[in-house]
């Protein structure tokens, strides 16, 4: 992954930080007081103010950062090598097998130990 050594900010970033959370901020209580508009026009509204919100933080220094980091990620996801069906049927299978005896052990050492300590109080379980 790319590394910055500089740590220079613009001050028109800042700017646009408080763009983005007023706009945020604003279909939040938009959504709360225009509550009897309909749902689907509140939505459409919503969504299209926070992709706007997204593309002027995308324009930071801090948002092309997160989009490059988010392009790195994406492409070592698709280095990774998924198990195939079976594989996942047969990991799964003896997950739940293992899972069975253990509780089945637990529940047996739970028995003994609640009629080991009935026995020794005296109170009948």
């Amino acid at each position: 992954m790319s590394e910055k050594t500089e740590n220079s900010s613009n001050p028109l970033d800042m700017f646009k930080w408080v763009i983005v959370f007023a706009l945020l901020a604003g279909v939040i209580t938009a959504n709360y007081m225009y509550g009897e508009i309909s749902v689907l026009y509140r939505a459409i509204a919503a969504v299209v103010i926070v992709a706007i919100a997204g593309f002027i933080a995308a324009t930071t220094e801090k948002g092309s950062t997160f989009i490059t980091f988010a392009k790195e990620s994406r492409m070592e996801v698709r280095k990774v090598v998924w198990p195939s069906r079976q594989e996942t049927n047969q990991t799964t299978l003896i997950v739940m097998v293992a899972t069975v005896i253990m509780g089945l052990i637990l529940w047996g050492l739970d028995g003994i130990i609640v009629r080991l300590v009935g026995f020794i109080t005296g109170i009948g379980a």
